[in-house]
């Protein structure tokens, strides 16, 4: 949740409103805009388009990239929560989108105007069945913060104690309706689409954009998630997380423990209270090394908004909408791929990806296993402790852009909340090494590789050298056996060679294009013919539709020609 703050004079009014809003009007909005990044992307991958600006170059492409995601989340902000929710959860997937728009969706913030009292009051009333002053001794009229999803209002309970009341915004639901269904409509297209559909689960994604979005719109699951939250930390005086009044609690209303707290990132007020923040950055880092290793339920969304630390230096969390969870089976299919990691193997990797469901095996899978044999190679020999989340995590999704990687949701989370943490932990002390702390978590986890059992790495690591030696074994006596039968199969002419050459299937591409050419050249020159035939002997209008009857086969002339010579230069 942001602190409210009052709409900059002259700035684009919001194109939304969540209480009357013409469906075909939001509709035209949407597709407008979708339309509109269509545009800009092809745009961008044509290189005669970069004449005004002289000449295409990487660089030129990277500049109009910094453009348009500037232009995508002024406008995501205009379309608004739906769209800034979609857009939060995009800066996650490096894997999907340019770095360019990535970065600047990344500051994506809930820069919304606040709904009025009125509306927040009869929200309450509806849900609870009391009115405010039934429910709350003293109700703050003015949000304490406001964001896509709701606003915060300060309150204090008849019997005294402090509380804030989380209020959804009104209409919201109604409003994630009619654009989630028309985000359906856009994700279908995408998938369908023979460049951005190519290699990619839009469908997957629009669905697990679905359940995010649904989820967070219930209170009552945030309520349940906090709640599990806390029992998780109840053992540490160093972790505070507000509890649930669930007497005050409906789906739309959610009343939570007042805790104040001095903002993480605000670095002079945490010194000027005598707090060390040398040990603030490493709390961070245990608490969601705790969350991911030992709970398996994790805050997904840890940005310095929702983390406070109170005035004797513990840790407060905050906001509990987007939460991530680890299933257990998880833990030890990550084995194989330390193990894969461990002996640099990259098609033990690329299986353990396949059945973790991190890699869609799709298409040919030899450009991936060459790009993790590459980052196996030039970044593992690196001491751990002195490696960067970031880093790794850029590394990664390097690799998997345009690739048929298929990151689950749950791994993106986990690498933005490592990445954004790295960068809290940096702001408070500029020597904080994310890995350095995650050394003896990583080590537990190691020692104990099937979760609380006591299994040792020994164990675990002798079991694989005994399933390796038996494998070999297998191979080695079955080896004479297999000899036998291929020689028995050359003898029978049973033996079937495959050969592919790489100069044979680009001159077989390269002349079926050509025949293909010769068909549309014909095609245009008959056309021309003929308008030219019509013309001289006066049917002007016949002779003006054999022209424009041309204008295709030559356009798919051009096309084609130009696949020709790019096919000749990238053989060359």
């Amino acid at each position: 949740m942001t602190t409210v703050t009052p709409l900059e004079k002259g700035k684009a009014t919001y194109r939304w409103n969540q209480e009357n809003y013409s469906r075909n009007r939001r509709r035209l909005d949407i597709w407008v805009f979708v339309l509109t990044l269509l545009f800009k992307l092809w745009r961008n991958s044509k290189k005669w388009t970069y004449f005004l600006e002289g000449g295409y170059s990487p660089e030129k492409l990277k500049a109009r990239q910094k453009i348009q995601a500037v232009w995508i989340r002024k406008t995501i902000l205009e379309l608004g929560p739906t769209f800034i929710k979609v857009g939060q959860l995009f800066s996650t997937r490096a894997d999907l989108f340019p770095a360019e728009y990535v970065d600047e969706l990344s500051k994506l913030q809930d820069q919304v105007p606040a709904f009025s009292y009125e509306q927040a009051s009869a929200i309450i009333t509806k849900d609870l069945g009391k009115s405010i002053p039934q429910l709350f001794s003293n109700f703050d009229p003015t949000p304490l913060a406001a964001a896509s999803l709701g606003q915060v209002h300060k309150a204090q309970l008849h019997n005294g104690e402090e509380v804030v009341v989380k209020i959804q915004r009104p209409g919201l639901q109604k409003l994630f309706t009619i654009d989630l269904a028309i985000l359906k409509k856009i994700a279908q297209y995408f998938q369908n689409h023979p460049r951005w559909g190519k290699g990619r689960d839009w469908n997957g994604i629009y669905e697990e954009c679905c359940k995010i979005l649904w989820e967070e719109t219930d209170y009552l699951n945030e309520g349940r998630n906090a709640d599990t939250f806390r029992r998780n930390f109840r053992g540490e005086t160093w972790v505070k997380v507000p509890k649930v009044y669930w007497r005050y609690t409906s789906p739309r209303v959610l009343t939570l423990e007042y805790v104040p707290g001095i903002k993480i990132s605000h670095y002079e007020a945490l010194e000027a209270a005598g707090l060390d923040r040398k040990r603030l950055a490493k709390l961070g880092a245990q608490a969601y090394l705790q969350q991911l290793l030992n709970d398996g339920f994790f805050h997904a969304d840890p940005h310095p908004g929702n983390l406070a630390v109170s005035t004797d230096g513990a840790l407060i969390f905050y906001d509990f909408g987007m939460m991530g969870q680890i299933k257990s089976n998880v833990r030890e299919q990550l084995m194989q791929t330390l193990f894969g990691i461990a002996e640099k193997n990259a098609d033990r990797v690329v299986r353990s990806l396949i059945d973790l469901g991190a890699l869609a095996p799709v298409g040919d899978i030899g450009p991936v296993r060459r790009s993790i044999q590459f980052m196996l190679d030039n970044f593992m020999d690196k001491p751990f402790e002195t490696q960067s989340v970031a880093a790794i995590s850029e590394d990664l999704y390097e690799i998997a852009y345009d690739q048929p990687f298929r990151f689950p949701a749950t791994f993106t989370f986990v690498m933005r909340a490592f990445s954004t943490l790295e960068g809290v932990g940096k702001g408070l002390d500029p020597e904080f090494n994310f890995m350095e702390v995650a050394q003896p978590f990583a080590l537990e986890i190691m020692t104990n590789a099937n979760g609380k059992n006591g299994n040792s790495l020994s164990s675990t690591i002798f079991d694989e050298i005994g399933r390796q030696a038996a494998q070999v074994s297998t191979t080695a006596l079955g080896l004479p056996g297999k000899i036998e039968e291929t020689i028995e199969k050359l003898e029978r002419g049973d033996v079937l060679v495959r050969v592919r050459s790489q100069e044979s299937d680009r001159l077989l591409r390269r002349l079926g294009l050509i025949q293909l050419s010769n068909n549309y050249t014909i095609l245009t020159s008959a056309f021309v013919l003929a308008a030219t035939i019509l013309l001289v002997n006066g049917y002007v209008k016949i002779a003006i539709a054999a022209i424009l009857i041309a204008i295709g086969p030559a356009l798919a002339l051009f096309r084609i020609l130009r696949r020709i010579d790019r096919l000749d230069r990238m053989f060359q």
